[in-house]
């Protein structure tokens, strides 16, 4: 009898001894968990690399991009604007039977060949300051552009954040899911041995079966829930989803150890002074008030400066009379003499030759130029000019709207990234205690089972109380650490871990 009991008593020691190593084994599940360990460096990601992949593949960012280089081409073109203007004009023309001679202007009976050339220039001296402040508006508008791409950026950069930690968290649940099988899987081991040496019911045995198949399928909504993290990530980078991967851990900082220090209000001065948005918004408001000087510059005199230079050429105007230093009489009229006769006049008139002229010779023969002051002074349009001022000054108004709310919708995420920051704070350290205190738990319902204090149902009440809370602690974890990156991004901090 006193065997018996020795022996009853050494299989509980041997028992206990076992189940504190398996508790051991099962209490590392809090640690961090490496993204798999046969893991080609050449496919493993950091943040860095995820967002850089993201923002040269993301269609947003690429429209953006656009957007700036139309405003850097509208701000060149406005500056050109000041340039004078030049243009050539030229026109050759057949005419048969009786046409207009263009050098004479007299009508001939001829096929005439012509052709005219002209050279326009004008230059705006003054037109109310419109060119020089369209230049200014368009200034703002472009860095405006760069300012809304840079946003833009940042939104990407958050959402692959997020999509990197959510891929995170799935890892290390379906960790912390294999290793809570392969600690149900030695428990049953244990317990077979019990059950066959007669120290422990059967019924424990086939509760223990229930939960490793209930593990089994913890591990399947594990891996499932990895694989539609990682399908999600691969999107926020815009590339193919079959493309094998893995992604650097990251360290955590414990809440309790390093509070998040800056205030709501500090928070808000530094995102309303460097945020992007912000910056955008404010050189929209610029952008917007230089519009109402441009459209106010139609109420005021223009005054251009042009020239011109021009020649042409006939076909009817090839020859011409080249005086020759001699003289000739010619009849220039006649009179009536006594008799009633008429009698001839003569005069001496200069001898000419005829010569040919040249097409060169008659468009140098023809230059011809001018330069003139145009200006025009606005009196009345249909009130068009006053109108279009009323909608730059309602333009000016909607900008500062938009920008007023701008920076009151950045207050209100701050404050609500603030409050969830905090929270989140609260949940991890507090679920870091709860799994501390339920790990102590599960070891004293372990040691009690294998004791035969306790069947197995409680056991696997113990069991599964500590499984859903240490997945609750890394998704606490990992919830903390994003809400804290959301505050760094308002502080203008890179999103690095």
């Amino acid at each position: 009898m006193c065997m018996q009991v020795a022996w009853k008593q050494m299989r509980v020691v041997l028992a206990l001894l076992v189940t504190t190593n398996l508790s051991a084994t099962y209490a590392q599940t809090t640690t961090g968990v490496s993204p798999g360990n046969g893991a080609n460096a050449a496919n493993r990601l950091n943040l860095q690399q995820c967002i850089d992949i993201a923002q040269q593949n993301n269609i947003q960012i690429r429209q953006s991009q656009l957007t700036v280089a139309n405003s850097d081409l509208q701000l060149h073109q406005s500056r050109l604007n000041l340039l004078p203007t030049t243009n050539f004009q030229a026109n050759q023309g057949l005419n048969g039977g009786r046409s207009i001679n263009p050098q004479s202007n007299g009508f001939v009976q001829q096929s005439i060949v012509s052709g005219s050339y002209q050279l326009n220039g004008a230059a705006t001296i003054y037109n109310g300051l419109t060119l020089r402040n369209t230049i200014k508006q368009n200034d703002l508008i472009l860095q405006a552009s760069h300012q809304e791409l840079n946003a833009t950026k940042n939104n990407v950069s958050l959402t692959v954040a997020q999509n990197y930690l959510n891929v995170l968290t799935g890892t290390e649940q379906l960790a912390v899911a294999q290793r809570q099988a392969d600690v149900t899987q030695a428990q049953l081991a244990r317990t077979q041995r019990l059950v066959s040496a007669g120290s422990a019911p059967e019924g424990n045995l086939y509760e223990l079966r229930a939960t490793l198949a209930s593990n089994e399928v913890d591990i399947v909504t594990a891996q499932n829930t990895l694989d539609l993290a990682k399908v999600s990530l691969l999107q926020a980078m815009n590339v193919p989803i079959n493309q094998a991967f893995e992604i650097e851990p990251i360290s955590v900082p414990d809440p309790g150890l390093t509070p998040y220090e800056a205030s709501v209000q500090q928070l808000f001065d530094v995102a309303a002074g460097n945020l992007p948005e912000v910056k955008g918004a404010d050189l929209r408001v610029k952008s917007a008030a230089l519009g109402v000087q441009v459209a106010k510059g139609a109420l005021y005199p223009v005054l251009t400066l042009n020239g011109n230079l021009s020649s042409l050429y006939s076909s009817a105007a090839n020859q011409q009379q080249v005086a020759n230093g001699t003289t000739r009489q010619q009849i220039t009229g006649f009179f009536t003499d006594a008799n009633g006769g008429q009698q001839p006049v003569y005069s001496s008139v200069p001898g000419y030759d005829v010569a040919n002229v040249t097409y060169l010779d008659q468009i140098h023969n023809n230059f011809n130029r001018s330069a003139s002051l145009f200006l025009r002074v606005p009196i009345f349009q249909g009130n068009l000019s006053r109108n279009r001022i009323t909608t730059a000054k309602i333009q000016q108004q909607n900008a500062e709207l938009t920008a007023l709310n701008t920076r009151l919708t950045l207050r209100q995420q701050i404050e609500t990234a603030y409050t969830l920051m905090k929270a989140g704070a609260n949940r991890y350290k507090a679920t870091q205690a709860q799994v501390a205190s339920l790990e102590r738990a599960f070891q004293m319902a372990e040691s009690r089972l294998n004791a035969g204090a306790i069947n197995a149902t409680d056991y696997s009440i113990a069991k599964t109380n500590l499984d859903r809370a240490r997945n609750s602690l890394v998704q606490a974890k990992y919830d903390y650490v994003f809400r804290t990156k959301i505050l760094d991004y308002y502080q203008n901090k890179p999103l690095a871990f």
